[in-house]
């Protein structure tokens, strides 16, 4: 290794170690160990419990700087921890993300039922185009979650999710004044690389608020708004365009999501236990003796710090096999909801010929059963986890307790999308495709809940960013899935098509949980990435 210049052009040899000195509570010295800088450094020692000054070892420069230290909390108690917050301020902030998280995937669906019209006043061609109107937003949560995620992990996750949203509010108002397909889909990607910050930052604030034991009913709360939002959004979307104008329909996303900042801008605060260390260090640095604490080490250099970090997300994907398999599970899942939410109202509009409003109320089934799932289901996953942490854990508790509800959620959305088909194929009454799409619904949130609880568990650190990874795939088949569904039912109908979907989905919806339960452990075990708490 080449040794640093000082300022007179004299070298002089970095110090292995650094000399130990009395410390203040809280403190320890650090060991000065610089890593080679294409090495993706091992997390077992990386906590989000202790943060040293330089905040990251690979970003660094030479200059002399002041004495460096390592600032943990003040004890397992420490109020200043997110974990040690008050039940009502962590669900303050829990249910705030929750809101976030709510409304933008409302914008992704609300204007479904006004596509005819948006499509004849912007001079949309029918077919490809007329479904990008919609499906274009849901692409950009493929990409937005690969910045935003990593971002939050390195200017905190307050920031990055309201700025963000300012954009997606913006962008949202620009919808509805666009006069050309052109603009509308500029706007349209731009206001969902904005939206997409929950579904990238979110993970990472429950996983800073709760403890894994905790961490299931908070989630339930969180999950039910990236599928509970799409299914209500074309009921209002419906109504709203009925009654005035599709462009109504985005300036009334607005308002809400103006309502929705504000609140956040009181309740939200800080919750990256980095963060908080490194203000805590600042504040530590600036009251201590100067003087006695001057020695050559590492400084942060943040273009370094931003480039690994925005790499993180794909390194995980492309390394994790525990990521892979998330991915693929929820790429399924996602991709199969979108497909069917996106051709309902072909369902209840062109086979059952009710109304554009009335068609919408359709919706409520899949939105309640989402509704429901999420309140029964969040905390029966909390039992469970406590249950096999105290049998099967010997009082420590391991991400693979999340996957036993996989398993009958599979079957619930296969059998659900059995008699959703086949009622629709044959003309039923209305109540039997809702009574399907009610059963799938309770199948497809359960499995969405138990996946995010099983990869935050895994990579409580990097929360942000193994789920940037999950949710670039899963949005690309949000995306592309409703994409094919038209030439699908075409060729096979709705009892086969939907048929087809059933059987895939119980090959991936059981492989994978057995996966997980049979071998995550031991997969785990092998990574430096993947820890539980």
């Amino acid at each position: 290794m080449t040794t640093p210049m000082m300022p007179d052009g004299q070298s002089q040899q970095r110090p292995s170690t650094i000399q130990q000195h009395e410390a203040p509570v809280g403190m320890k010295d650090i060991v000065d160990q610089t890593p080679q800088l294409n090495e993706e450094p091992a997390l077992e020692n990386d906590t989000p419990e202790t943060v040293d000054t330089m905040a990251d070892e690979k970003c660094i420069t030479t200059e002399p700087v002041r004495r460096v230290r390592t600032i943990g909390w003040d004890g397992p108690n420490d109020p200043d921890n997110p974990k040690n917050w008050t039940q009502t301020r962590k669900w303050a902030s829990t249910l705030t993300v929750a809101m976030f998280t709510f409304i933008s995937p409302i914008a992704s669906s609300m204007v479904a039922p006004a596509l005819s019209d948006v499509a004849r006043d912007l001079n949309v061609p029918p077919g490809f185009q007329t479904s990008l109107l919609l499906s274009i937003f849901i692409l950009s949560y493929a990409f937005g979650p690969l910045l935003l995620g990593p971002l939050s992990e390195v200017f905190g996750r307050t920031r990055v999710l309201q700025s963000s949203f300012m954009f997606f509010m913006v962008f949202c108002l620009a919808c509805g004044l666009a006069q050309n397909k052109a603009q509308f889909f500029v706007f349209r990607i731009i206001s969902g690389l904005g939206g997409s910050a929950p579904l990238a930052v979110g993970p990472g604030v429950l996983s800073d608020l709760w403890p894994p034991e905790q961490r299931g009913k908070a989630l339930g709360y969180y999950t039910a708004g990236p599928l509970l939002g799409p299914a209500i959004g074309p009921i209002f979307g419906g109504f709203i365009a009925q009654d005035t104008t599709w462009r109504w329909v985005f300036w009334a996303t607005a308002a809400y999501t103006g309502l929705v900042q504000i609140v956040g801008l009181f309740v939200l605060r800080e919750t990256y236990a980095p963060i908080l260390l490194a203000r805590k260090a600042a504040q530590t640095a600036n009251s201590s003796n100067a003087n006695d604490s001057q020695v050559s080490v590492p400084k942060p250099q943040l273009s370094i710090l931003l480039a690994k970090a925005l790499k993180r997300p794909m390194f995980l994907l492309f390394t994790q096999p525990i990521i892979q398999a998330l991915a693929l599970y929820q790429l399924y899942n996602y991709g199969t909801i979108y497909l069917i939410l996106t051709t309902f109202p072909n369902v209840w509009i062109g086979v059952y010929h009710e109304k554009q409003s009335i068609g919408g109320l359709n919706y409520l089934s899949i939105g309640v059963g989402f509704l429901l799932a999420s309140i029964v289901a969040a905390p029966l996953n909390d039992k469970i986890y406590v249950h096999l942490k105290r049998t099967r854990g010997n009082g420590k508790g391991r991400p693979e307790f999340r996957v036993p509800l996989m398993f009958p959620a599979s079957l619930f959305c296969v059998a659900g999308l059995f008699i959703y088909g086949w009622t629709v194929q044959f003309r039923t009454h209305w109540i039997f495709p809702n009574i399907g799409m009610f059963i799938f619904s309770i199948g497809c949130i359960v499995s969405y809940q138990c996946a995010q609880t099983y990869n935050i568990d895994a990579y409580s650190k990097y929360a942000a960013s193994g789920m940037a990874a999950v949710v670039m795939l899963r949005s690309i088949a949000g995306f592309g899935f409703p994409l094919f569904a038209p030439a699908m039912y075409d060729a096979l109908g709705y009892g086969w098509g939907n048929s087809l979907l059933g059987f895939i989905a119980i090959g991936i919806g059981m492989t994978a949980p057995l996966a997980f339960w049979l071998f995550g452990e031991k997969v785990r075990t092998r990574s430096s990435h993947a820890r539980s708490e």
